[in-house]
């Protein structure tokens, strides 16, 4: 078992793990080029395209574990509804939001707040990034479909192309044609779309047979999109709060000062590379809880749970030390600005304590995402956010920024507790039944 969780993390991981290195990447482009008001313009842009885009996560979430119990189940015509839906929705989704992007601007820079020099770079990025949502939605889908079909390689393909493009035009925009910070928005729209055409390739090539069981009508049929949108409408909830616990971070942060800004965005970055990397087991979790409640092997699924989290144990604790170690040192990756990294320094210590009192919540995320148990999903996530904002505005006026990062710690590990409360009677207690 050990082995086959191995098997579909490690992909995972590496696929995970090109996300937060193109954001640091840029993240370090616009360092050098710029200053604090540049890394704020980033922060601001990439936290508009989180919230927008975190919240349509159901589209890979919920492909995934409605993919891995038809696999478990070897229904293949299933399968391949799933991956309909999928794309259908995500297209959809995406044409509603180039419509209506300049009202999503108009909004998006009126909830910020910022310099008017920061709010204008970050509209330059917005501008432009907002072409790629067709790929970047439908991405979303396809590597939720190949992860469900037990297969981690194409996606970790996908993205170590897709992502080495974005880091290549990014730095041949910016650093050789000038272009600034519409050289980064550009950099990633292209990337989106090379990432998007190699995905169409690997499924042409690897899984044209499914061909034959494509059929729009039944795929779209009233009865079966009312449990996907079901299961999916839960699962968007549940990425709205958790949009809104990440997209306030950077909001706080702006309000107190342009510094704050800066210094909790390159901080986060610590955050976000413990995550991708835990989710790669997350999205295992995913694959074999599904596998396993489709092919009704409690056995098989108690095991691989246990596993999981002997592993994600093991992690927390190695990147605690990692951290405690040589963690600030890297802050001088992110900017060279000597002023920003000896303000960091009274935060870091909140860094430390993100993978011990987060993992486990990673964890059960995708667990839960296997076995289609959206609604406790959602309803743990109400808990936790409802904590992360009574928590933050009850000791912000003692603690100011770091009112902030203790909220953000009690939201991780939260989400850990309730969850596991729930799990015996939502995982364990589940029958096959309850997931077709």
């Amino acid at each position: 078992m050990n082995k086959r969780i191995l098997g579909l993390a490690l992909p995972n991981i590496v696929t995970n793990i090109t996300v937060p290195l193109l954001g640091m990447i840029d993240l370090a482009i616009v360092g050098h080029i710029g200053n604090q008001t540049h890394i704020g313009a980033i922060a601001i842009g990439v936290t508009i395209f989180n919230f927008i885009y975190w919240n349509f996560g159901f589209l890979r979430m919920g492909t995934s574990g409605f993919t891995a119990q038809a696999y478990g189940s070897r229904n293949f015509a299933e399968a391949m509804k799933a991956l309909t839906r999928a794309l259908s929705l995500a297209l959809s989704i995406a044409l509603i939001l180039i419509v209506l992007q300049l009202p999503i601007a108009h909004f998006s820079f009126w909830v910020i707040d910022g310099s008017p020099q920061m709010k204008q770079l970050a509209y330059n990025y917005f501008r432009i990034r907002i072409w790629a949502a067709p790929a970047t939605l439908c991405l979303y889908g396809i590597k939720g479909w190949f992860i469900g079909m037990q297969n981690a390689r194409i996606p970790m393909y996908i993205s170590l192309f897709m992502n080495v493009l974005n880091i290549f035009l990014s730095f041949l925009f910016v650093l050789v044609f000038h272009m600034d910070i519409e050289g980064v928005a550009w950099g990633t729209v292209l990337a989106q779309y090379g990432g998007l055409l190699t995905a169409a390739i690997y499924w042409l090539v690897y899984y044209r047979r499914f061909l034959r069981y494509f059929n729009l009508k039944q795929s779209l049929h009233w009865a079966e999109m009312l449990r996907f949108f079901q299961v999916n409408g839960d699962i968007f909830l549940r990425s709205l709060c958790l949009v809104s616990v990440f997209t306030f971070f950077p909001i706080a942060g702006a309000k107190m000062s342009d510094e704050i800004l800066a210094i909790n965005t390159l901080l986060l970055q610590f955050f976000m590379l413990f995550s991708y990397i835990i989710d790669g087991f997350a999205y295992a979790g995913e694959s074999l809880t599904g596998r396993y409640i489709g092919a009704n092997n409690n056995h098989r699924l108690k095991q691989s749970i246990r596993l999981l989290f002997r592993w994600g144990l093991a992690l927390s604790l190695i990147f605690t030390i990692i951290y405690a170690w040589v963690g600030e040192k890297l802050l001088w990756f992110f900017t060279n600005d000597p002023a920003i990294i000896s303000a960091a320094h009274p935060f870091y210590g909140w860094v430390l304590l993100v993978p011990l009192l987060g993992f486990a919540a990673f964890l059960w995320d995708g667990i839960f995402i296997g076995a289609t148990a959206s609604k406790p999903m959602r309803n743990t996530m109400f808990i936790a956010t409802a904590l992360f904002f009574l928590l933050y505005y009850a000791f912000f006026p003692l603690l100011k920024n770091n009112a902030l990062w203790l909220a953000l710690l009690a939201f991780l590990f939260a989400r850990s507790l309730v969850q596991t409360v729930y799990a015996k009677r939502v995982i364990f207690g589940i029958k096959k039944e309850r997931c077709k």
